[in-house]
């Protein structure tokens, strides 16, 4: 996060250390917290990983410097590998699907970077195949592929839990975060674990996302408004590891939608619809820990707000409902 006490040498020295914010989800009994991660110079939680895994790739050789960063990405990941390699001498493709958020892509290209874009109807698969195929094409460059790779998870495991723990002096009682690459949730988690192994962990997703079919079944795949959450087939989710995960909460698209007006009216927070479903979900599990129906370690919840409103308001985020094109 910025300081005022010193003056920094780079946008990088910026990233994470962001703050942690009481929200009025809960009863009275039980505290919740998010992390506030449009604190971040790209104003998302994948600052974090952009930094982490560009440093930790150049450091192993995997690629070198002056090379090119290819990535599938929804966006907000591309923003973030794109101000990291701007600062570490490589080139920035990303590949993101039609329907995607316009603001996001004109960022990414506002920081040097190359935008191609794939058909809605192939989803995140289908960038993914392209991005490979290019680079396949292109010498010295690297396919960072947030939904596979380890540094992913390493890097919130090493920033974002320290700093969650830190804060509260180790008084986490569950971790409610959303899924989409499943790092976030991953890194916390496993740290987490590591500081009490009665933490409950708990999963967010989308109503008609699939990692509900990981743990104990789940209908089909449906469509859905949420961004930057969720997946339509868990099996390509390598990252996520079911046996860190207690309970998965699904969350309506229209609930979200309404709580993220309500985080906006009545709290200050400018988030996305993301944060909206997870704090739809804090609200409801801290509801479960005051009737006395989940135990756990502390009465304290700890959630993460990865973005901001600000992404989606050519989609008409704060309209009614019906007007919302998610």
């Amino acid at each position: 996060m910025t300081t005022h006490e010193h003056p920094l040498s780079s946008v990088l020295e910026t990233v994470g250390e962001t703050p942690l914010v009481a929200i009025d989800v809960g009863p009275p009994s039980v505290d919740v917290y998010a992390k506030l991660e449009t604190f971040n110079p790209g104003a998302s939680v994948k600052d974090r990983i952009g930094r982490y895994m560009l440093e930790a790739m150049l450091d192993r050789g995997e690629i070198d410097p002056g090379g090119t960063v290819i990535e599938p990405t929804a966006g907000n990941t591309g923003i973030g590998l794109a101000i990291a390699a701007q600062q570490l001498d490589l080139n920035a493709i990303f590949v993101v699907p039609e329907r995607f958020s316009q603001e996001k892509q004109q960022l990414m290209r506002a920081l040097g970077a190359r935008v191609e874009n794939t058909p809605t109807e192939a989803e995140m698969s289908g960038a993914v195949d392209r991005a490979h195929e290019l680079a396949d094409e292109i010498e010295n460059s690297v396919v960072p592929q947030q939904f596979a790779n380890p540094l992913n998870t390493e890097a919130h495991y090493a920033t974002t839990g320290p700093e969650i723990y830190g804060a509260l002096d180790g008084a986490v009682g569950a971790v409610v975060v959303g899924c989409g690459t499943a790092g976030t949730l991953m890194g916390i988690a496993n740290y987490a674990r590591e500081q009490n192994g009665d933490t409950h962990i708990c999963a967010v997703e989308p109503e008609g996302s699939m990692y509900g079919s990981l743990l104990d079944g789940a209908p089909e795949h449906e469509e859905y408004k949420i961004e930057g959450i969720g997946t339509s087939d868990a099996t390509t989710n390598e990252l996520f590891d079911p046996t860190l995960v207690d309970t998965i909460e699904q969350v309506s698209d229209r609930d979200a939608h309404t709580e993220l007006k309500r985080l906006a009216r009545e709290e200050g927070h400018l988030v996305g619809s993301s944060a909206g479903a997870v704090s739809h979900a804090a609200r409801t599990v801290a509801n479960r820990i005051d009737r006395g129906e989940l135990s756990v370690p502390h009465q304290t919840i700890v959630t993460v707000f990865p973005d901001t409103s600000e992404r989606y308001l050519s989609k008409g985020i704060y309209g009614s409902f019906e007007e919302w094109d998610g």
